[in-house]
């Protein structure tokens, strides 16, 4: 969990916090305590980013539906940022393309291929779920990966297949630090939505609804 304040592009607050995943109790207490070291209250926030994923499908929706909340209650835009976009941007300085990784589960990852770690344009590789066989056919040469949450060992197996020279960075997580810097960007493009329009990215549905529909999971690449 993390939750961060920025002013133009410089963080002036943030709380991380590592562990258990209990945020339904701690995202508001979190939230208060960085608007209290910078000193502000909600209704000073000019917009409110949040991590759309993919990831968790509880942590989505706890940090969705806090996210719609206080633009309920506040009145600013939202902007979602996408999880895998906001792990990329950890590899700045990097160059060349920039692959984002998470654990999807199932030997298979949440994956995006950016041109650069800016991670602020299209991708040159769509978000999606992949397993790291059909993910090693798309990767461009010269690609550097950046390794998110529980993705070490999809990782690894992306490695045997493509060979020695993809270059894995160390492992990160998507800080709300990153999030906010392209909320910036997308807001300088005209970005930003109502709280009702936001919607979670989770690229397939959630293991209890298929054991519910028994409908396949999405179809993975």
């Amino acid at each position: 969990m993390s939750v961060a304040i920025l002013e133009g592009p410089r963080v002036v607050a943030e709380l991380s916090t590592e562990g258990a995943r209990v945020h339904s109790e701690r995202l508001l207490p979190g939230i208060d305590t960085v608007l209290a070291e910078a000193g502000l209250g909600l209704e000073d926030l000019d917009a409110i980013a949040v991590s759309t994923g993919p990831g968790s499908f509880t942590g989505l929706r706890i940090a969705i539906a806090t996210a719609k909340g206080l633009a309920f209650g506040a009145g600013p835009p939202l902007v979602g940022v996408s999880t895998l976009a906001a792990l990329a941007r950890a590899a700045r300085g990097a160059g060349g393309p920039v692959a984002a990784l998470l654990d999807a589960r199932r030997g298979e990852l949440y994956a995006g291929v950016w041109s650069s770690a800016d991670a602020d344009t299209e991708p040159l590789v769509a978000e999606s779920v992949y397993t790291p066989e059909g993910l090693s056919q798309l990767l461009p040469r010269g690609t550097r990966v950046v390794v998110g949450e529980d993705a070490s060992e999809g990782a690894t197996a992306l490695v045997a297949i493509s060979g020695p020279d993809l270059e894995l960075l160390p492992a990160v997580d998507a800080r709300a630090g990153r999030v906010g810097e392209l909320a910036l960007a997308s807001l300088a493009a005209g970005g930003g939505q109502a709280a009702e329009a936001l919607l979670p990215r989770y690229f397939r549905r959630a293991e209890a609804e298929v054991k519910r529909t028994g409908e396949a999971l999405e179809p993975t690449l």
